[in-house]
């Protein structure tokens, strides 16, 4: 079984998870104000989502482990934060939700995002927004495995003209090299992929369902 695969922390362990690093106080949240919003919730299972409205994307990324060392965002992607929902993607109007069936969709490794996302809707699942892989790797350092890292196409940003951009974000570990900077190898590492290439080691991330609780 890959490390994707193992069993999250309870939804209230997620929730002390997110009050220990001061991720509530971001999102404006008292902390026994989240504790008493999971606690009456009849989730019990799944990934515990801030709504990526109340905090940025990018505020959660340093928060990210691997070896110690700490998430970054690349240089080349600042407005990463002007990401929104593709069409079709819907989030619950509510200030925290449930992810249920997580995939990192390591089957769909050396598929292009273009190529992925109509085959993660025909399997009528929804793709992962890029704060939602950010707060799964929070809880679950263990989803970045070197080779088998994943992308969050739910993401896209649209141009002025109602184009997208080519950029699809992806979550990885930094090889430390290029502008990474040697300090930052082996650190989890928020970047981009064109829409139309392929890369072997990285999935597709995926849910079955967003819960509002």
């Amino acid at each position: 079984m890959t490390a994707a695969l193992l069993a999250l922390p309870s939804i209230d362990d997620q929730a002390e998870r997110l009050i220990e690093l001061g991720v509530h106080r971001l999102a404006g949240f008292h902390a026994d104000e989240l504790r008493s919003t999971v606690a009456a919730s009849a989730a019990r299972e799944g990934l515990l989502v801030i709504h990526p409205d109340r905090v940025p994307a990018s505020a959660l990324v340093p928060f990210l482990r691997h070896k110690e060392k700490p998430g970054f965002v690349v240089e080349d992607m600042p407005d990463i934060d002007l990401f929104s929902t593709v069409e079709g993607v819907h989030v619950p109007d509510a200030p925290v939700y449930v992810l249920e069936g997580l995939d990192r969709g390591d089957h769909m490794a050396n598929w292009s995002p273009d190529e992925a996302l109509p085959a993660i809707v025909e399997e009528h699942r929804t793709p992962l927004l890029f704060a939602e892989g950010v707060h799964w790797v929070i809880q679950q350092p263990a989803a970045l495995e070197r080779g088998r890292c994943f992308m969050t196409i739910g993401s896209r940003l649209r141009k002025a003209d109602g184009r997208l951009d080519a950029r699809t974000p992806a979550l990885w570990i930094s090889n430390g090299t290029g502008r990474d900077g040697r300090e930052r190898r082996d650190a989890p590492k928020a970047g981009w992929c064109w829409a139309g290439n392929r890369h072997t080691w990285l999935g597709f991330g995926s849910a079955a369902a967003r819960t509002a609780i």
